[in-house]
């Protein structure tokens, strides 16, 4: 229950971080240019303050990516002590079965 409790919020961190990816552009646009363009950029603080919203929101979400992906481990299933012994006793307990002579090319064209 933990474990899939886990995976869930695995998956929903990593679509924000996929979307939080997309908006960014490496080369000065994006989000941030979206909002006026270069003329913004000399009032100070709207797109510099979009950028680094947008680059911590990035580390951050990837941190507890990682995080939540260390801590699922923990919480996976393991298998249980009776059902490698059931597996062992299987493989113990199997017979040998006599498997019939095949006949070779030699024996078959006289």
């Amino acid at each position: 229950m933990t474990y899939n409790v886990f995976l869930i919020i695995i998956m929903i961190v990593a679509l924000l971080l996929v979307l939080i990816i997309m908006v960014q552009n490496p080369k000065g646009g994006g989000l941030s240019s979206s909002f006026g363009g270069g003329g913004t950029q000399s009032l100070g603080g709207g797109v510099q303050n979009t950028t680094n919203f947008l680059d911590k929101s990035t580390w951050t979400l990837s941190i507890v990516l990682l995080a939540l992906i260390l801590l699922s481990n923990f919480a996976a299933p393991r298998a249980t002590a009776s059902t490698s012994s059931e597996v062992e006793n299987t493989i113990e307990n199997r017979e040998v079965q006599d498997v019939p002579a095949t006949t070779t090319v030699k024996d078959t064209v006289q």
